[in-house]
């Protein structure tokens, strides 16, 4: 097998855009996942429904979706996809909210950067709208943990401990619950 390569890095050590457009036109499909935690008293306030700047669940879930869309105007060497579709679904949990995101196009490129920063910018909407009261939130484990499409193929994440100790993987998740 050979030697995996960067394929944004040229031969010469230089930084380049690939080339996509002998690639073949395909379905692709990726799913990201993160999560934020909070205090109670942040998480008391989102549920019962008394942020004053307004639902941050509701208005994550739409900044996640038009970061999807602008991927490639803040990571400088991503491609600008047609999109035929985006979501930001929120979990609830014990301590915040786990962010999900599916993303897909038909096109040369994979998608997994638009649901990777449609996670971190639902997660960045949750902490602008909250901080507030809860300058301490944490946002992390944003991942990969699903794709489809292109020559690469399928990839799901393998089930990983996380530093918590808890389990993480798209092979053995739940799927999503309201949050609130």
């Amino acid at each position: 097998m050979p030697a995996k390569r960067l394929t944004h890095v040229g031969p010469q050590g230089d930084v380049r855009m690939v080339d996509v457009g002998l690639k073949p036109v395909t379905t692709r499909e990726a799913v990201a996942t993160g999560e934020i935690t909070m205090t109670a008293e942040a998480l008391r306030l989102i549920r019962s429904g008394n942020v004053k700047k307004g639902d941050p669940l509701q208005t994550a879930i739409v900044a996640g979706i038009m970061a999807a869309k602008q991927t490639a105007s803040l990571i400088p060497l991503c491609h600008p996809l047609p999109l035929s579709h985006a979501s930001v679904e929120l979990t609830a949990t014990r301590r915040g909210y786990r962010i999900t995101s599916r993303v897909r196009t038909t096109s040369q490129t994979g998608v997994e950067m638009e649901a990777l920063t449609a996670v971190a910018v639902a997660a960045l909407t949750i902490y602008d709208m909250v901080k507030a009261v809860d300058k301490t939130m944490v946002i992390g484990d944003i991942s990969l943990q699903e794709k489809r499409g292109g020559r690469s193929g399928h990839y799901v994440r393998p089930l990983a401990r996380r530093r918590d100790g808890r389990t993480d993987g798209a092979a053995h998740s739940k799927g999503p619950r309201r949050a609130r």
